[in-house]
């Protein structure tokens, strides 16, 4: 059973810099697409960033220039370094990956205080 798990949310000043990390356990294959998702309370899921195997990344416009999405491949690690935080970027952060399914991490919550 796939599982990924994530780590290094937490609460964070305005202006700050947090490292999200996602690790997937039980797989016997890469992932082809790797991303980070956001929901914050009262709104959708929405994307954060995608990185596929051969390292194109895709972000989304409120965090372009700010956060940093990268992964080892072909294990299945990756990061996300969010730098420059506001408040705006309150949210539960979820590890989402993809090979034919999709699957999901269980979120870490991200807090930013302005």
């Amino acid at each position: 059973q796939v599982q990924l798990v994530e780590s290094g949310g937490g609460l964070v000043q305005a202006g700050e810099s947090l490292r999200l990390s996602c690790a997937a356990f039980g797989t016997i294959f890469s992932f082809t697409d790797m991303g980070w998702y956001r929901q914050a309370p009262g709104k959708q899921r929405e994307l954060v960033a995608i990185i596929t195997s051969s390292g194109r990344t895709n972000y989304a416009a409120p965090v372009k220039g700010r956060f940093t999405i990268s992964r080892d491949y072909p294990e299945n690690t990756e990061t996300l370094q969010m730098n420059g935080l506001k408040p705006e970027d309150t949210a539960v952060y979820y590890c989402y990956s993809l090979y034919v399914d999709e699957y999901w991490g269980q979120g870490t919550q991200v807090t930013v205080s302005s």
